[in-house]
């Protein structure tokens, strides 16, 4: 039996699309076109096939960047008579449309998974008999035990995570549990995988650059998060041990010859114990590489940031979604703003590169608000940024809320990416003005960096003369002031003369 594992081609117009290893599944505008996330579910699902002897191979065309004919010859050649693929909401049509010309030349079992919640429904398979089994959420130890099944022709009712087609009907098994001890798990395969070409890198930290989890799920209930409801059922929380995860980071850089780690965990730095334990580890391993990890900036005090400022770490992603306590609220991350701009001024001072993302269109979203995100981006000042458009990804209590309030635009998923288009809308701002709201916000930010890095070195007195210069003003140095801060000068002139800029409001 040969099994093959595929995170297929997805290529739109001059834009190639992300899926597998994405939590926002969406087509890369040009800023992004270095990122390349670790597909870590078929990387596991790999792993445990191989481990338990089955002849299984995984393609990432995506990562390959293969073309359709590049990647249609591969499977051709290979044979499978099994095909997992992964598919994603704004990528499912193309997908099927896809897989169906393979399968009608091949004839293999088609096997679907992924964080999608419309293949999670006997409907769907009705209405695509293309597919033989859908997987549901988590499914790499899923997979295997379909796969033995088959292999040794045993009934697969007792399957639980499962949808298949029995005769004329189908049937949807019980739900599965999570699996509790993730240190029963190989770590995920890196073989078949083009290991130098993922990429990300927050802060800049060295390539090539290996990612990691060392946890899954995330016990917070963010309305619009899509792993924690598809894949994991929840707000379910679960660690490794932290010597698993140093032994890994040690076989990364010490086998595999990988500069740097970013531990891509939906949270990383929950539980300080934890934190401190495995900063001491790294040190103690004598590892000597920057890292980094996605986590949040209300759990990362002082004295955490600094033990794991010693052992490495280099870099952070923070998510903070908005610049207003009540917008923040409304999508139920349950974060403290103030704490958390506390914090990453923290994380800065000891010289710890941070990356912060943004999302539009939380519930309660105004041109004003839009504004104070913005505002509060420039004044912390990180070293890089993301501003999306809240995408209500079907299965997630967003996606409920929106269809239920009439704020949903549109029901093409192929919209749902976030970045080509926003399919939702707020009371006061309609969908063509959030997307205006993402460009603008870019524009703002490429401005204040270009701005910052041009005029950082020069003190007060020079910058206000050079400006003086360059538009050409004749106006006193308090109406220049204004002048300065109505055109995104604001943060290098504070505090001059007394004259104080509210940089944050």
């Amino acid at each position: 039996m040969k099994i093959l594992l595929v995170n297929p081609p997805w290529i739109h117009k001059d834009r190639h699309g992300v899926r597998a290893g994405s939590r926002w599944p969406h087509l890369k505008i040009p800023e992004e076109e270095g990122y390349m996330p670790y597909p870590f579910f078929m990387g596991y699902a790999t792993a445990l096939l191989k481990t338990h002897n089955f002849k299984a191979k995984a393609i990432d065309a995506i990562a390959e960047g293969l073309s359709y004919k590049e990647f249609s010859k591969i499977v051709e050649e290979y044979k499978p008579d099994i095909v997992l693929s992964e598919v994603s909401t704004p990528s499912l049509e193309h997908d099927l449309g896809l897989l169906k010309k393979l399968k009608d030349k091949l004839n293999f079992k088609l096997v679907l998974a992924g964080p999608d919640d419309n293949i999670f429904s006997e409907k769907f398979l009705k209405s695509n008999k293309i597919v033989d089994f859908v997987l549901i959420g988590e499914y790499d130890s899923t997979f295997l035990e379909l796969c033995e099944s088959l292999k040794n022709k045993r009934n697969i009712k007792n399957i639980d995570g499962i949808i298949y087609r029995s005769g004329n009907k189908i049937i949807k098994t019980n739900k599965r549990e999570l699996k509790k001890n993730l240190d029963m798990l190989p770590w995920p395969d890196r073989e078949d995988f083009p290991i130098n070409k993922y990429h990300d890198c927050p802060g800049g930290i060295p390539e090539p650059s290996a990612q990691m989890w060392a946890s899954r799920g995330c016990p917070f209930q963010c309305v619009f998060c899509l792993w924690p409801q598809i894949m994991y059922h929840g707000n379910s929380y679960r660690v490794r041990d932290v010597i698993d995860v140093v032994d890994e980071m040690e076989y990364l850089v010490r086998k595999l010859g990988f500069k740097s780690i970013y531990f891509d965990d939906d949270t990383f730095n929950i539980g300080k114990s934890r934190m401190v334990k495995l900063a001491k580890e790294i040190r103690k391993r004598q590892l000597n590489i920057p890292w980094a990890f996605m986590g949040r900036a209300d759990l990362s005090d002082e004295e955490t940031l600094i033990e794991l400022r010693k052992s490495g770490l280099y870099a952070v992603k923070y998510g903070m979604e908005s610049g207003v306590q009540k917008l923040v609220n409304n999508a139920n991350k349950n974060l403290d703003l103030k704490l958390a701009i506390k914090n990453i001024l923290i994380t800065k001072k000891l010289g710890i590169k941070v990356h912060l993302t943004f999302t539009f269109g939380l519930p309660g979203e105004t041109k004003k608000t839009v504004q104070k995100t913005i505002n509060l981006a420039k004044y912390l000042n990180p070293d890089s940024v993301q501003f999306s458009i809240l995408t209500p990804f079907p299965g997630t209590k967003f996606f409920d809320d929106m269809k239920k309030e009439g704020n949903i635009v549109s029901n093409n998923w192929q919209d749902y990416d976030g970045n080509t288009k926003s399919v939702i809308k707020t009371k006061q701002m309609s969908s063509v003005e959030l997307k205006q709201a993402q460009d603008s916000a870019y524009s703002i930010w490429f401005d204040h960096k270009h701005l910052k890095q041009r005029y950082s070195k020069l003190s007060p007195i020079t910058l206000f003369n050079t400006c003086l210069k360059e538009h050409g003003l004749q106006f006193t140095f308090k109406k220049a002031l204004i002048y300065i801060k109505n055109h995104r000068y604001i943060n290098y002139f504070t505090n001059h003369k007394k004259e104080k800029i509210t940089m944050y409001v």
